[in-house]
């Protein structure tokens, strides 16, 4: 479907252990939950590797690129992000930034991240987030990207509480601002 409407790349993700039943407890718990009872988290990132390595000859196929992103399970952390990534090592998967993510370190997780993002979700949460909310600062997002030479779109993924009427056009201000 990517392909047909000319997207060059799709969010794929780890998923998760799926221990914690509800997404409120999962945001409470900063994403972390429990493995399932008597496996590893090597069997996980076995498994993850091995189902992207299956999608991998339809993404060269069509000539879109998979973008893991930095989304809760085994690919909370850049570390996981990049170990799936470095265990392929293939073209056709890169990164997925999600700037709002990383909980803790995110400046660090951003630059370990940067270079093999191949694009870039920036979370707004004007009038606070639903679960939480983080400060941002987007000039320093841009300075991170600039030194990768990132040239990727930049998509805004608004998650406040504000009216999407004025938080929007505030966000998408911010945005401009910092990487123009």
């Amino acid at each position: 479907m990517a392909y047909a409407m000319g997207i060059p790349t799709i969010r794929v993700n780890t998923g998760r252990w799926g221990t914690t039943k509800s997404f409120d407890e999962l945001m409470a718990n900063r994403g972390i939950e429990p493995r399932l009872e008597g496996y590893s988290d090597d069997d996980g990132f076995a498994w993850v590797i091995d189902s992207l390595e299956k999608c991998l000859p339809a993404a060269e196929r069509c000539g879109v690129v998979l973008g893991l992103e930095n989304h809760w399970g085994l690919g909370r952390t850049a570390e996981g992000v990049l170990r799936v990534i470095k265990a392929i090592d293939s073209p056709w998967l890169r990164a997925t930034l999600d700037t709002g993510n990383f909980l803790e370190d995110q400046y660090e997780q951003y630059q370990q991240l940067a270079p093999e993002a191949v694009f870039v979700q920036a979370k707004t949460y004007y009038g606070g987030g639903t679960w939480y909310d983080l400060d941002i600062d987007y000039d320093k997002v841009a300075a991170i990207l600039k030194q990768v030479d990132y040239r990727g779109y930049i998509s805004l993924e608004f998650e406040g509480e504000e009216a999407h009427e004025t938080a929007i056009p505030k966000s998408l201000k911010r945005l401009r601002e910092a990487f123009a």
